[in-house]
């Protein structure tokens, strides 16, 4: 897994490439925490995201929680398909937003 944040007004816009699974997930919500200082809203550029597995979707629940104890959010972008099943099968796909594309997720915060 390799995360690159980058910030489009006050929206972290957090890129996950790879996997999202039990052997970095811990590592995911420690670098979260630390952005966390930075901004409390939130998307989730799921575009290179090739596999999550629970405990990832997990650590992803986890970030969300930790956002909203800051009055923020964390939205999802570009749920490709295999990602995608398991937030349907889970009915992950209920608790958060989840966008086509960053441009519209970041807008959805407003100005």
């Amino acid at each position: 897994m390799k995360t690159i944040i980058i910030y489009k007004g006050d929206v972290g816009v957090i890129s996950v490439t790879g996997r999202l699974d039990a052997s970095n997930t811990t590592t995911f919500k420690e670098e979260f925490l630390k952005w966390l200082n930075e901004t409390n809203e939130f998307v989730l550029d799921l575009s290179r995201l090739e596999f999550i597995d629970s405990t990832g979707l997990g650590g992803i629940v986890a970030c969300m929680k930790y956002a909203s104890e800051k009055d923020g959010d964390l939205k999802i972008a570009c749920l490709q398909s295999k990602p995608r099943m398991v937030f349907e099968i889970t009915r992950a796909n209920k608790i958060f937003d989840i966008y086509d594309d960053v441009a519209t997720a970041v807008e959805s915060y407003g100005s």
